[in-house]
């Protein structure tokens, strides 16, 4: 197998990583990304039916507590009257909800469960993207969507479980899902701020928020 690039940076320095219960996993050595071999992905229609599987309310408390890693954090850095997009919303948008509870106009992007790709006309104050980058097949492309969305001066919000050197990789549960095929670690986003010249923090374990230069 070759792996020539990074889905993440684009450098093309990959290395093998990691071969766990049949599963080939590569790394980035310039911005330190794992991802699985793109030849070992689900195909369409399984993805998608595995994310059908998903049951997370819009009203569920648990889940809303889960999601104030990154509402809380960001909504602190936020203005008044700014306007955001949820990518990624998945079947219930609870943080989108939580946000516009506190006052800020949203709008959704799911490819899956609210295409709308009007909402990818336009530009934002702010950006939220909760465990979604795991799942993406070419988050380069994503990361220079969100660019090319955030107004000068906006908020990108991003949660995802990150790798750290504690964590065991082969019995890492975040890996066992078949849908989760890249994997970031802080290092990750560090080396993305600094290619975009975003100012980058780490409010907690798993949240990332990135600031567009204004």
């Amino acid at each position: 197998m070759i792996m020539a690039v990074c889905p993440v940076c684009r450098a093309g320095e990959t290395r093998p990583f990691m071969e766990v219960e049949g599963r080939f996993y590569w790394q980035c050595g310039h911005c330190q990304a794992v991802w699985l071999d793109p030849s070992q992905r689900l195909d369409a229609d399984a993805e998608a039916a595995h994310y059908r599987l998903h049951e997370n309310r819009v009203d569920d408390p648990a889940y809303r507590q889960f999601l104030s890693r990154l509402a809380n954090p960001l909504l602190e850095r936020l203005g008044d009257g700014l306007q955001g997009l949820d990518f990624g919303c998945g079947p219930g948008p609870a943080l989108a909800a939580m946000i516009s509870e506190a006052g800020y106009g949203m709008q959704l992007y799911d490819p899956l469960f609210a295409d709308h790709p009007e909402a990818l006309q336009r530009s934002y104050d702010f950006i939220t993207c909760t465990e979604v980058l795991e799942h993406c097949h070419d988050p380069a492309a994503v990361l220079a969507l969100f660019d090319s969305l955030l107004k000068p001066g906006g908020w990108l919000g991003i949660m995802t479980g990150m790798l750290s050197a504690e964590i065991d990789f082969a019995q890492w549960h975040y890996r066992r899902d078949p849908t989760h095929v890249v994997f970031y670690r802080q290092a990750t986003f560090a080396c993305i701020a600094d290619g975009y010249r975003w100012h980058g923090e780490f409010p907690s374990r798993d949240v990332v928020l990135l600031k567009k230069p204004a």
